[in-house]
């Protein structure tokens, strides 16, 4: 990346990187669910609240496709990282899902997957070692299909499942899990999946291959393609936060803003975040800024400001994402089949 101000730059062009199929990694294919065998499961589930308000949601995303109105989830990278793609990819193959955001970390690991079979890296004391983070494929591939995204005025989820799918001219490389590639399931499904960057949050911005650029311009494309996916939810339909308490929510916030001004105003929809913390909603709804969970935003505006705003229902899902999201599956897939 050339700069030509009066500051001093970190000279990135001497890094050294690794293949990432010599690093040591917590995460591989043989770790990924299996959503046949968790749809057979006979799992007993205790009727509590949350469970309800789980069935809940499960029946008005149900209810939503069934009547061509949008569900749209934003999912941080977690998902990936415990195994949990396979339950996005099969919504995608139902229909179930109408749109996807992510960050950054979600596309990384997902490719990963997609390329080698394994991700997030295990090495000891990598990061003292100067090791974090400089896979050479990684960083290679996922900047150069963004530089050409960028070139062809892309967002950044279209230029990975071009990659992913070999579209991309003199980029034929081998992703022989592409199958398990939520990109390219997305991609392949014509379903749009949004992704939204910050600069220096991502291993693939720490090398010379990194254009703040091309990010940028992927990326806000990306944005605004987000922002007319939730623009539809003016007549009712679904928007779910799994697991990105930061970037998520506020992308979602200024999206239904943006809705708003140009007159598609959301109306008659569903909310929830699904986090793992302890968080207290009243504080949220009380406006008790001496109170912590007034500041976590997910709670603030997911559970509370936007389903306020817009004449709907909100629900935080507190838990493990291996149990609620697996519960909130098998129970869309089976409340759908009894209403085929």
């Amino acid at each position: 990346m050339k700069y030509n101000g009066k500051y001093s730059i970190m000279d990135v062009e001497n890094i050294k990187t690794y293949s990432i199929f010599n690093r040591p990694s917590e995460v591989s294919i043989r770790n990924l669910v299996d959503t046949v065998k968790i749809l057979k499961m006979n799992v007993y589930h205790e009727e509590n609240q949350q469970s309800k308000n789980i069935e809940y949601i499960a029946k008005k995303i149900v209810k939503a496709r069934k009547e061509k109105k949008p569900v749209v989830i934003f999912s941080g990278a977690h998902m990936i990282k415990n195994g949990l793609g396979p339950i996005y990819i099969d919504l995608i193959k139902r229909g179930y899902l109408s749109a996807l955001g992510t960050n950054g970390a979600f596309t990384i690991h997902d490719f990963e997957l997609a390329f080698a079979g394994k991700t997030s890296e295990n090495i000891p004391n990598a990061l003292s070692q100067g090791l974090f983070g400089f896979s050479e494929e990684t960083n290679k591939l996922m900047n150069l299909a963004l530089r050409w995204g960028n070139k062809n005025k892309l967002g950044y989820g279209e230029s990975m499942g071009k990659l992913i799918s070999g579209e991309i001219p003199n980029m034929n490389y081998d992703f022989p899990y592409k199958d398990y590639s939520v990109i390219y399931n997305a991609f392949i499904h014509n379903i749009p999946l949004c992704v939204h960057c910050g600069i220096g949050n991502d291993i693939i911005h720490m090398t010379g291959y990194f254009d703040g650029e091309n990010l940028g311009g992927c990326s806000g494309r990306d944005f605004l393609i987000y922002a007319n996916e939730i623009s539809k939810l003016n007549n009712g339909g679904v928007c779910l936060l799994i697991g990105s308490s930061v970037i998520g929510v506020e992308v979602i916030l200024k999206a239904f803003s943006m809705s708003s001004n140009l007159g598609k105003t959301p109306d008659n929809i569903t909310t929830a975040s699904f986090d793992i913390r302890e968080a207290n909603i009243d504080d949220a709804i009380k406006n008790d800024k001496a109170k912590s969970s007034y500041y976590f935003r997910d709670i603030k505006s997911m559970v509370v400001r936007i389903p306020r705003a817009f004449n709907g229902k909100g629900f935080y899902i507190k838990g493990n994402h291996k149990e609620t999201v697996v519960e909130l599956y098998r129970k869309i897939i089976d409340y759908g089949e009894k209403n085929e």
